[in-house]
């Protein structure tokens, strides 16, 4: 079984009505041996905020030592987003093995006539998988209901309603009264059931429940007397932070989230109360949780001039708490775009919007989604706004949401902002713009080709049809079902060869495999800029990947209308990464990135450019002050020879110095941070008194080191966390310096750990793609963000030596790539010494700076930068003979 054929069977549950209990999961899950007995769990039910307080209960079980598990709803663009560990999607191998074990059983069980449904089965592989991957806690979203709910089939240690409000009427109750009664039967059987509802709902639950653990918080109509927890709004901060007070046993903690609005503070009391149910009351792990608790499509701001927010309001309660946040924010007109599903209660849902200048309806690719006309009587009865269905006026409006948000995104002035709202399903539609990648392929044999269709989900008549089409240049996105159609019809026009994975899954997401030559895809972009502004994302994205006629990149639409701001970075440098063997098409091997100017491959940087890394593959050279660093560890521990071993690096021609005061190397101790400043700042401010003809980059974790490095000098961070820490995102942002974001899964590393990945390389660019976004949602500019693959950190060697030798794919993230390689343990793999394999680093510094990479980090430093040069000369002989005076 492949994993589109897994998925498919579980999207094929759908069809089945919910039968409200717990025995069928029971069932299924003693059928799997009840993997989940020995797990901990949280369970969060409630009308509005479940999945912001899963995820931040989560986010703060994470800073302590357990290994934490997260079941929520609904996913964007994968399934797999649905059930995490550590923060980890679960792997397409495990969805598979699951599907294969339980199928013959659900397959019995429908044709007696007590099928399981979707949720039930999703839920039941969430346990399942919890209990695989040893998790110690793990927090769960309820459905819709209580005690009928699939996730009630565990006996928390213990849970939360958020609130109640009227929602599914039809199933839950009629009034808040009875809606609270299906969800009291939650709470734990020897804890307090934590909640901010109010009024009758409090009640009604404290009745059926027994103790209460109420949380009170500015969204609660009215103040339960003695709460555990007491929340306080301060306001948005900048960006996507907000500060909020809690109150708990008499003191008071000033936290900041990564979320903005009042009903955020009472999620975060709410989440508070309930880890410190579990033994959780330190404060720093519920600030750096709290602050680390990302939630995607919760008034997130995606864009800025104009601002553009994307929130999954869904009914009138949340509509409600939405209008708060957007009378709080600073803007001018608001644009709204609007679509919802047939269920909701669409007349109160308008009622409770913010004020809007223009409304745009919309549909999204669901057979659920509302009539965006009839949508939009309903604004017009309502409100005084102007209002237009789609991307209108005109006689055929395309009318859905990405065209409706490309329209109103083109009408708003910089201060204004344009607020997408009324499903998840709408922001899911929406949120590609900013999360899509353009991934090169290189299929060089039919081979090649059908193991990179059937890696993308292709079915195997499909993959049949167009394998050796494939053979040629290759590129891999990801789009929404009914946009996925549209593009295959202009690729057919155009020439390109289409192939897309067989998700059974409408209104989400599917991976596009196209094939062409350079001239089938300038038509298939002209063709899709023909089709109107919801594809210029798409168009500009796919112009990214490839080179011009002229040996640059293609310019991309006018920034008014654009709206792919997750495309790559717009490069001057022509550089072919499918590696396909298209003679009439050059390959920029220096790696440049965004440069007009020639590589200076003297490995000096250049005052006339703005980063080294611009104009070719640049030199990093390491500088570890510590006593136990992996390979240099000792050597420049004392200032002098620090200094002095800054300027060895400088005379090799490095171009960036990577000072770094704790070791990440296996079983390393962590450095306080004091101490790691004592170490650092004196090293940096020596150096740069020196003015070498280099940068600084300070290599490390914590904030408040990163912080003093800069101010001693430094110009660049480098975190091996990939910015894990939100307080270094804030950091960046504010200084606006380049920021190193590395993947890992253990800093420092954490020996012999298994990590398991589906495609290692696909794995990292998907982690490393959450990752940027988040730094850009934080303020840090894309240009600003170098990704790391992070090499030895969570890979075994064979993984480390397959993302180098598929370096190319990794210019999907538009960001400059850097590879840190020397002397690790990857090169066991090809007989080298740990800690010794000068000549395996060189070897792979050459294939990097030949696979574009844009730095390459490395102990040393004379060997390297000649290897860089090399590459640079067999790529441009002439070139490099007429750039490189070799007497200098």
């Amino acid at each position: 079984m492949n994993y589109d054929e897994a998925t498919n069977f579980l999207f094929d549950l759908r069809r089945f009505q919910v039968d409200p209990g717990t025995d069928a999961v029971r069932a299924l899950l003693s059928h799997l041996g009840d993997p989940h007995e020995d797990v901990t769990f949280v369970q969060v039910a409630g009308s509005n905020g479940k999945g912001s307080v899963t995820r931040m209960a989560a986010s703060v079980l994470r800073q302590t030592d357990r290994t934490v598990g997260a079941c929520t709803s609904p996913h964007f663009e994968d399934l797999r987003e649905r059930v995490r560990v550590d923060g980890r999607k679960v792997p397409e191998s495990a969805v598979t093995e699951f599907v294969e074990t339980v199928r013959p059983w659900l397959v019995d069980r429908a044709a007696v006539g007590e099928p399981l449904t979707f949720f039930e089965v999703v839920t039941a592989l969430a346990l399942w998988r919890f209990g695989e991957a040893d998790v110690d806690v793990a927090v769960l979203e309820a459905g819709m209901g209580g005690e009928l709910d699939a996730t009630s089939v565990v006996e928390p240690a213990a849970a939360a309603v958020t609130n109640v409000a009227l929602e599914h009427t039809s199933v839950l109750g009629e009034t808040r009264t009875e809606i609270a009664e299906t969800f009291a039967p939650v709470a734990p059987t020897d804890r307090p059931l934590v909640t901010a509802a109010d009024g009758d709902a409090r009640e009604t639950l404290a009745a059926a429940a027994g103790e209460l653990a109420a949380v009170a918080g500015p969204t609660t109509a009215d103040e339960p007397t003695d709460p555990v927890v007491t929340a306080a709004y301060d306001g948005a901060t900048g960006g996507q932070e907000s500060a909020i007070r809690l109150t708990v046993d008499g003191r008071t903690l000033s936290a900041t989230l990564p979320l903005v609005g009042a009903y955020q503070a009472t999620n975060a009391g709410v989440a508070v109360a309930l880890v410190r149910q579990l033994g959780v009351d330190d404060e720093t792990a519920i600030r750096r949780g709290l602050r680390a608790a990302t939630w995607p499509g919760r008034f997130e701001v995606v864009e800025t001039e104009p601002a553009v927010v994307l929130d999954g309001a869904h009914n009138p309660a949340a509509c409600r708490a939405l209008r708060e946040t957007v009378d709080a924010f600073d803007h001018d007109r608001l644009h709204l775009v609007f679509g919802a599903m047939t269920d909701k209660d669409h007349r109160e849902m308008v009622r409770a919007l913010p004020s809007a200048a223009t409304v745009r309806t919309c549909a999204p690719d669901s057979d659920r989604a509302a009539d965006p006309a009839a949508l939009a009587r309903t604004f017009e009865s309502e409100t005084g706004a102007t209002v237009t269905v789609g991307d209108g006026p005109s006689d055929r409006p395309d009318d859905g949401v990405v065209a409706a948000l490309s329209a109103a995104r083109a009408a708003a002035e910089p201060e204004d902002l344009v607020l997408l709202t009324g499903s998840l399903y709408c922001v899911a539609a929406a949120r590609t713009e900013w999360t899509r990648t353009v991934t090169p392929r290189r299929p060089e044999s039919v081979a090649d080709a059908t193991a990179t269709l059937r890696a993308a989900h292709v079915p195997p008549a499909e993959t049949a049809r167009t394998a050796a089409e494939t053979v040629h240049r290759t590129l891999e996105t990801t789009l929404p079902g009914d946009r996925a159609t549209t593009v295959r019809q202009a690729a057919a026009t155009a020439g390109v060869t289409t192939a897309e994975s067989g998700f059974d899954d409408r209104g989400r997401h599917r991976q596009v495999l196209l094939s062409g030559s350079v001239g089938d895809f300038r038509r298939l972009i002209d063709g899709l800029r023909e089709r109107g502004r919801a594809f210029y994302g798409v168009a500009d994205d796919l112009a990214a990947a490839l080179p011009d006629d002229d040996g640059t990149a293609p310019s991309t639409t006018d920034g008014t209308d654009e709206m792919g701001t997750a495309s790559a970075t717009d490069a001057t440098d022509e550089m072919d990464t499918t590696g396909a063997t298209d003679g009439t098409d050059e390959m920029d091997t220096t790696g440049a990135t965004g440069a007009t100017d020639e590589m200076d491959t003297t490995g000096a940087t250049d005052a006339t450019d703005a980063y080294p890394w611009e104009t070719g593959t640049a030199v990093m050279g390491v500088l570890n002050v510590t006593p136990d660093s992996f390979h240099d560890g000792g050597e420049h521990y004392d200032l002098t020879d620090a200094v002095a071993g800054a300027e060895e690096l400088v005379a090799a021609g490095v171009d960036v110095i990577d000072v770094g005061g704790e070791s990440t190397r296996p079983g390393a101790e962590p450095v306080p941070a004091d101490e790691e400043i004592d170490r650092i700042v004196p090293v940096i401010e020596a150096v740069t008194d020196a003015e070498p003809d280099a940068l600084v980059s300070v290599d490390t974790r914590k904030p408040a080191v990163a912080a003093a490095a800069l101010d001693a000098g430094a110009d660049v961070l480098n975190d091996v966390t990939g910015l894990e820490d939100p307080e270094m995102r804030a950091l960046a942002a504010e200084r606006d310096v380049p920021v190193i974001v590395m993947h890992s899964i253990d800093a420092p590393v954490v020996p012999d750990k298994e990590v398991p990945y589906d495609d290692v390389v696909d794995d990292v660019i998907a982690e490393l793609r959450e990752k940027v976004l988040l730094a850009e949602e934080a303020g840090v500019d894309r240009e600003r963000v170098i990704v790391d693959p992070g090499l030895g950190f969570g890979k075994t060697a064979a993984e480390s030596f397959e993302l180098l030798g598929r370096l190319d794919e990794f210019a999907a993230l538009g960001c400059p790539v850097l590879v840190g390689h020397s002397h690790k343990s990857m090169f066991e793999f090809v007989d080298g010494e740990t800690g010794d394999a000068l000549s395996e680093t060189v070897a792979a510094t050459a294939l990097a700076a030949r696979a574009g990479a844009d730095l390459v980090r490395v102990h040393d430093a004379r060997e390297n930068v000649q290897a860089v040069r090399v590459a640079a000369a067999a790529a441009d002989p002439a070139g490099f003979a007429e750039r490189f005076d070799p007497g200098q």
